[in-house]
């Protein structure tokens, strides 16, 4: 299914007009960046990519496209036939799926010309911008699990195709498993599920509906044993499974006082090996308190799926630079940096993130970045270094201290570079990247709490 309308009407209106004044074939660079974290995040996290780049591949107008926009208005003829061939013919550079990113780094470079750059603007901000949310909230609940781990099942509370990506978006940060099949089948997420209250309210009573599960799963499944009362619940589970059960879940209630109540209960039953599994209406902060009482994992549901009450990354696409000529915006509060950009991030002799540069692309610290501009604040002369080997995330040495490219090359004359990274092959290195790429951030960054961006940005780049 071509994915060209899941665009914006003035994406062609733009069009149309650049063709007839021949700024559709100006070469252009558009750079995507979120110009804030939301309130009280360390950082954020580059999630969709693999899924934008298959998204491309598909963004064709054919015979179906024009005839709507055609006989609506939106295109005259000379413009459709411009459209009927339509490829994206330029270059992508991105931070890798899976890295944490900060505000005012490009996180995405599109690079073409104009016409073909700005049909893709509403697409990239509209996969980007969803699945770097879900992404950032399911980091922060990864980081309060502590090692626990956690299934998404947030299916229902958002949209059917929605759904998918969130579980794409929470296994790259950490999720061990979601309960949603497509994903399953469409991305290689690992699968969980086994019964919801409606299973027991259709059984005459608690223990019939355990023995029917039991009989039917084994002994290692996961009882839900909170539809009538917790104790009577857990009891009627060891009695069906034995103290061999494998997990019990509970989704309401205090989860601490009931974890606590629950794990007792079911070392006297002789049930020392049984699992706890908490849900219902978990976030990064509740799953944060409960890190003193015997859960053994979480499924979190909404506020995973929609954020955790940030459901957009705040990712703009701006262009910034036109025929090798910065452009910028001036208006107040939402001014734009011009040019082509680098972006490095600076690792100390531990390995341990400390700052991320912004440099004129090309350009490397020694630069104007060394010459006395700072952010924050914090002097970049300060963290000039001796050269040391290259980071083992991945990048190559890029000038004093341990620096790491940040903008690797993801599309070249409109083809994907590494056509594994938009499938499961790809998710899986993305998981693995993001895991070693939190794992350098300095300790801070790991604290769900309220606090601010864990890296300072500094930017050798002048404002208009």
């Amino acid at each position: 299914m071509s994915t060209a309308l899941l665009t914006d009407h003035y994406e062609l209106t733009m069009l149309r007009a650049a063709l007839k004044s021949g700024a559709a074939y100006r070469r252009a660079t558009f750079e995507v960046f979120a110009r804030s974290l939301p309130a009280g995040r360390r950082y954020g996290v580059v999630a969709g990519t693999g899924r934008l780049l298959a998204a491309l591949a598909d963004f064709r107008f054919g015979p179906e496209e024009l005839s709507l926009l055609t006989g609506s208005g939106v295109v005259d003829a000379a413009t459709a036939d411009w459209l009927a061939s339509y490829r994206f013919s330029g270059d992508i550079r991105g931070f890798a799926e899976g890295e944490p990113f900060l505000p005012g780094t490009p996180v995405l470079v599109v690079e073409g010309p104009f016409a073909e750059c700005v049909l893709l603007e509403t697409l990239t901000l509209s996969v980007l911008n969803h699945d770097s949310a879900v992404a950032a909230a399911g980091a922060r609940m990864v980081q309060a699990a502590g090692g626990r781990p956690l299934i998404e099942m947030g299916s229902r509370r958002t949209h059917e195709e929605a759904a998918v990506a969130a579980a794409r978006a929470a296994y790259l940060v950490g999720f061990a498993a979601t309960s949603n099949l497509e994903a399953a089948r469409r991305w290689a997420v690992p699968s969980s599920g086994t019964a919801a209250h409606a299973f027991t309210l259709a059984h005459p009573t608690e223990r019939e509906a355990f023995d029917a599960q039991v009989d039917t799963l084994g002994v290692d499944t996961t009882l839900l044993v909170d539809t009538y009362d917790v104790e009577a619940g857990i009891a009627a589970a060891v009695a069906a499974a034995g103290p061999g059960l494998g997990a019990i879940r509970i989704d309401s209630g205090d989860p601490a006082a009931g974890v606590r109540a629950a794990r007792a209960q079911l070392d006297a039953l002789g049930a020392t090996e049984t699992r706890i599994i908490v849900t219902g209406d978990l976030d990064e902060h509740s799953i944060a308190r409960l890190a003193g009482v015997p859960a053994a994992g979480y499924g979190v549901g909404t506020s995973l799926v929609t954020g955790s009450g940030a459901p957009t990354a705040g990712f703009v696409y701006k262009l910034v630079e036109i025929d090798g000529r910065p452009v910028a915006k001036t208006s107040i509060g939402k001014s734009t940096r011009g040019g082509r950009k680098d972006v490095l991030r600076r690792h100390d002799a531990g390995g341990v993130a400390v700052v991320d540069l912004v440099l004129p692309a090309g350009e490397r610290p020694g630069g104007a970045a060394s010459r006395g501009q700072s952010v924050d604040g914090l002097a970049p002369a300060a963290l000039d270094g001796p050269a040391e080997q290259a980071h083992p995330v991945g990048g190559s040495l890029a000038g004093p201290g341990r620096d790491r490219p940040l903008l690797v090359e993801l599309m070249r004359d409109g083809a994907v570079v590494d056509p594994t990274a938009t499938g499961p092959v790809g998710l899986r290195r993305a998981r693995d990247h993001h895991r070693a790429a939190v794992a350098d951030l300095p300790q801070r960054a790991r604290d769900v709490a309220f606090g601010h961006p864990c890296l300072p940005v500094i930017t050798s780049v002048p404002h208009p």
